[in-house]
């Protein structure tokens, strides 16, 4: 654990914004939708600032499993913030918050590993388009639990409204998922050709756990988009298809640098 190295600044945004994010979780339900909205806005806020101080702010950035999941975790709030303005009907997803807090504190207790002055100068580029497609995949996972638990309420007979129509909430699932393919795909296509510049390595592929994971997820959605395209897939077998795809790419960088970073101990 590395909290007690955490600056004073780092360790004030943090608690600040996991508090928001679980004021938004856990009062979902509890409060008005206008003060959790609040909240959320608040939250994603302050985990700018704080991801913001945590690469650019400090004395040499830190990179990990944990600002991964961090950064895809803002993204997704953003994506949210900005559909609130959309549809101001939308109801706020208490696991969004719980998603937000989860990360933030995953962070500063797991801050990552300071870069290495060796590395690339067009790494974080690489990194950016890999985490842009992290939180897009993110965000068509969030979207397609929301449109199956309101599809099983409205079956129970129960309220099932979102705030946002359905089938809109359908389209903009796979929309996101097209673009967070191009994303990964911009990214595997970079790391397979430009690997041996961006890391500085002898082979410019290398098959470890991270390289095989991506290439399986990438596949799988692959698939997907091709089953919609030409047979219409579309419920619950497509959105199998997509927690699939997501928990294979979640395996492979921010399982991957979990297993290194704190299994095993290795830097970056």
């Amino acid at each position: 654990m590395i909290l007690p190295s955490a600056s004073p600044l780092t360790l004030t945004l943090s608690l600040a914004a996991a508090a928001a994010y679980a004021v938004s979780a856990t009062g979902a339900s509890r409060v008005s939708q206008t003060l959790s909205r609040v909240a959320v806005w608040l939250a994603w806020t302050l985990h700018g600032c704080l991801l913001a101080w945590g690469l650019w702010g400090g004395a040499q950035p830190l990179f990990g499993f944990a600002p991964a999941l961090s950064i895809t975790a803002w993204l997704v709030g953003l994506v949210y913030a900005i559909e609130s303005f959309v549809f101001p009907q939308l109801k706020t997803p208490w696991g969004l918050g719980g998603l937000g807090a989860a990360a933030v504190l995953l962070t500063l207790i797991f801050p990552g590993e300071a870069l290495s002055p060796k590395l690339s100068a067009w790494l974080p580029l690489h990194w950016a388009l890999g985490i842009a497609s992290y939180g897009l995949f993110a965000v068509a996972v969030v979207h397609a639990w929301m449109m199956t638990r309101a599809e099983a309420r409205i079956r129970s007979a129960a309220d099932g409204f979102t705030g946002m129509p359905l089938l809109t909430m359908e389209r903009l699932t796979f929309r996101f998922v097209d673009v967070g393919f191009v994303l990964l795909s911009a990214t595997l296509i970079a790391g397979f050709f430009f690997g041996t510049h961006l890391y500085g390595t002898s082979h410019p592929i290398k098959w470890d756990h991270k390289t095989i994971f991506s290439v399986l997820s990438w596949l799988t959605f692959g698939v997907l988009l091709m089953g919609r395209a030409r047979f219409g897939w579309r419920g619950r077998q497509a959105v199998r298809m997509l927690y699939v795809g997501s928990g294979l790419l979640l395996l492979g960088y921010a399982g991957s640098r979990f297993v290194l970073e704190v299994m095993m101990g290795h830097t970056l």
